[in-house]
């Protein structure tokens, strides 16, 4: 999952694991859609929504959710320390397990908060007051996940928003049988290609099934993406374990 780029050959269990989360993605971005009709897993909306607040002159609105982005930030750079410093510094151990585990954490935060009701009525009309902690743990959630697998892959995976993806899809289906290249090139690039259909159809059958999720059990249908994330780190745990002790005897 964390060890191999979008137009490597890999075994069934790698491509099980970004598509599972992709379909995590999905299901977190539909269930802040649900929850307080907001899209989380990418920036672009809430500059949108900042901006209408400002026309309305509703400030409290606008700074509370012009800030929500930073939370995305924040959690890019906090993968950023465990992946890129860590790298950078040559120290060997866990580098994408704390951060599927800080993400875990967050979305368990927005199944028991909401639960508790420290986020308003789930579904109500937005409202930055009750919504931002929960938009704030999303958001983190979404820029962890994002950054630990776009690092992991070197750019080449993408789970917790599309648009890039499909651009990339695109791209790849003019290279794969329009650009001239061998043979092993161009079964490389629809290796790739196959691959991101997945994750897009991943993403889309996480999201109907949130759908479903969360109209039964609201917020505690977090829950759902916070155990996806913990298997994720229970996997980058083990494959992270094993390429250390590869990597000892030579080392020593």
């Amino acid at each position: 999952m964390f060890h191999h780029k979008i137009d490597d050959k890999v075994g069934i269990k790698t491509y099980f694991d970004w598509f599972l989360l992709a379909f995590l993605g999905g299901q977190v971005n539909a269930g802040g859609y649900l929850s307080c009709h907001r899209f989380v897993s990418h920036v672009t909306g809430f500059a949108t929504l900042a901006g209408v607040s400002v026309e309305k002159r509703d400030w409290a609105e606008a700074i509370g959710t012009a800030s929500i982005p930073l939370y995305f930030l924040i959690g890019a750079v906090t993968a950023a320390y465990f992946t890129e410093k860590r790298l950078a510094a040559r120290v060997h151990g866990e580098r994408f397990a704390p951060v599927m585990t800080i993400e875990a954490a967050l979305l368990g935060v927005a199944a028991f908060g909401g639960n508790r009701g420290y986020f308003g009525i789930f579904g109500a009309p937005p409202n930055i007051g009750d919504n931002f902690i929960l938009l704030a743990c999303l958001c983190g959630a979404c820029g962890l996940q994002n950054a630990a697998i776009t690092s992991a892959t070197g750019s080449t995976v993408r789970t917790t928003h599309m648009t890039g993806l499909t651009t990339d899809l695109g791209l790849g289906l003019v290279r794969a049988e329009v650009h001239p290249m061998s043979d092993a090139h161009r079964a490389k690039e629809r290796l790739a290609n196959m691959a991101r259909i997945g994750t897009l159809a991943s993403f889309m059958t996480g999201s109907l099934c949130a759908a479903f999720f969360f109209a039964k059990w609201h917020y505690q249908a977090f829950y759902i993406p916070m155990a996806i994330a913990l298997y994720a780190a229970w996997v980058a745990r083990r494959s992270e374990a094993k390429l250390f002790a590869e990597l000892l005897p030579k080392i020593g």
